[in-house]
């Protein structure tokens, strides 16, 4: 079972093939998204900082194509499985920003 680290938060194991967003929201921690899962927002962005994360589809590479200025390892956490061991940063807080998550990604 891989296992997630979310830097300042904590470790947890999550299920493989489990989506990042998925996983960071049921272990309790603020992660903003808004598009359901679709790549279309970004809001659900996070920083890969250590780990693989499986290669970026054209969906994920065209929409953070349109962003400037993204910290390298930027991900769209709605879009990747996790399959090996993670070390993220969240980019993007709900409570943070005054939003509420749109619909829950489906799995």
């Amino acid at each position: 079972m891989p296992t997630v680290t979310i830097e300042g938060e904590k470790t947890f194991d999550v299920a493989a093939d489990t989506k990042l967003v998925l996983a960071i929201e049921d272990a309790g921690i603020d992660i903003l998204h808004r598009c359901g899962g679709n790549a279309r927002c970004t809001t659900c962005r996070v920083e890969i900082l250590e780990g693989n994360a499986p290669p970026m589809e054209a969906a994920e590479q065209e929409r953070l194509a349109r962003e400037v200025d993204l910290p390298a390892g930027t991900r769209l956490s709605c879009q990747i499985r996790v399959v090996s061991d993670l070390s993220v940063k969240v980019l993007r807080r709900a409570g943070a920003e005054g939003m509420t998550p749109g619909t829950r990604p489906m799995d």
